[in-house]
């Protein structure tokens, strides 16, 4: 199904799609949360109070004219009045999004900020984060608590709600959201790290020198054609990326999946654009690693390169980052698929490289992919691999079942993994690794 830019259709519309972005994601609840969007002609649009957010449409939506005019159905969010403090204090910014996600309300109750830190991406996508004091939800002094914190630092479009939850600004609500989401990521990442062990964090000089090595100057090439067997795969990455986006195994800021087409020829996911937006015309073509003109291709696309020219059965790419799998990305804790039988067949056993290998050391990755369908990146990713994407995104699901798996058997006790026997005996049956 082809999606549409949110931010081309109406305000009332847009909200409707993310609210219900938000909460088939169980980041508010039926009653809680509220999103606004403030259009060029001074009016806001705000959802309603008291409306199930499960199903609320564009006719739920409600318009608080610039001369204070309500129109509606409904009653506007009983939070409108800091909705409107933070857009007189920021009037170049267009959305705030407000809701309770449980890991930045965990941190909310702690009353500490997450460190963006745990994933590089974070600190340029987020910004940095305040934290404003309790006041009584839809008070006008609650407003005037959050904009002081704003008011802090120019760069805030993030704040912490002591015992609240969290609100965030954007420039439109896609901004919004992305923020929101990744925030939200950090959150997760952190908590499930320390259910393992103890989180690392990333030094500024560290993060710095990965968007640094990033491959900027990659070749185009002209001579571009769209097949229909070209024209096909681009759509299965935009039904596959959707599907990841909606499952929480993709966020708007990160995630890749790219699709072996002919020889080492293969088609990858667009640089900058939000995930849940990708439609097929952003899918970028790569020719011995050069891209269609006009084009920028994911941060990874020469490590994609390297593991297609290296691995001829392996037709199928997916990085991407989830909060149970960051925590074993952010932790010195082993993530040990030998769970149950369908773990380790899928994946068999994880290597985990240090930060930065997959710009230092793309030769080393896809070596060991030759061998085994998985790695994790410390710090920034994990890497699947597959024959069809489909297969690639079950290994995916089963990865991130299986993280999730072990970090809820830690206060339980410790894991008893399948024994080498037993894993010799799956060898066999199944004909892993042949």
């Amino acid at each position: 199904m082809k999606e549409i830019d949110v931010n081309l259709m109406h305000p009332a519309e847009q909200i409707a799609i993310i609210i219900g972005r938000i909460y088939r994601a169980e980041m508010t609840t039926t009653s809680g949360g509220n999103l606004s969007i403030m259009d060029d002609n001074g009016d806001m649009w705000i959802t309603p109070a008291g409306i199930d957010k499960g199903s609320l449409t564009p006719e739920d939506i409600m318009c608080v004219k610039a001369d204070g005019t309500i129109v509606g159905r409904h009653r506007p969010s009983s939070e409108y009045p800091f909705h409107k403090a933070l857009y007189k204090m920021r009037p170049n910014l267009h959305s705030v999004i407000h809701a309770h996600p449980p890991g930045l309300v965990t941190f909310s109750i702690v009353h500490q900020v997450p460190d963006t830190s745990i994933i590089p991406q974070a600190l340029s996508v987020c910004g940095p984060v305040g934290f404003a004091p309790y006041a009584l939800p839809g008070s006008e002094l609650l407003g005037e608590k959050i904009a002081a914190e704003f008011q802090k630092n120019p760069d805030y479009k993030a704040v912490i709600m002591e015992n609240h939850g969290v609100v965030l600004m954007g420039t439109d609500i896609a901004d919004a959201y992305q923020r929101f989401e990744t925030l939200e990521l950090c959150a997760r990442t952190i908590l499930n790290a320390k259910a393992l062990g103890e989180p690392r964090y990333l030094s500024p000089e560290q993060i710095h020198s990965h968007m640094q090595a990033v491959h900027h100057n990659i070749p185009h090439f002209m001579d571009v054609t769209h097949p229909s067997d070209e024209r096909a795969i681009r759509a299965e990455i935009c039904r596959i990326v959707r599907r990841a986006c909606a499952q929480g195994l993709m966020c708007s800021s990160y995630g890749t999946a790219s699709v072996r087409w002919r020889g080492n020829d293969f088609l990858i996911t667009p640089a900058n654009v939000q995930r849940w937006d990708i439609e097929p015309e952003d899918i970028v073509q790569v020719k011995d690693c050069s891209i269609e003109p006009g084009k920028t291709a994911s941060r990874s696309v020469a490590l994609h390169y390297e593991i297609y020219r290296r691995n001829p059965k392996v037709n199928s790419i997916i990085v991407t980052q989830t909060p149970s799998l960051m925590g074993f990305c952010c932790t010195e804790a082993k993530f040990d698929v030998r769970t149950i039988p369908e773990s380790w067949i899928f994946l068999q056993d994880v290597h985990k490289f240090p930060f930065g290998s997959q710009h230092s050391d793309m030769d080393a990755i896809a070596a060991e992919l030759e061998q085994r369908p998985c790695v994790m990146l410390e710090n920034d990713s994990i890497l699947v691999t597959g024959d069809k994407l489909i297969n690639t995104f079950d290994k995916l699901e089963v990865a991130d079942f299986s993280a999730r798996s072990l970090i809820l058997a830690a206060p339980v006790g410790k894991l008893n993994p399948i024994t080498d026997s037993e894993i010799e005996e799956l060898r066999v049956a199944f004909h892993v690794g042949q």
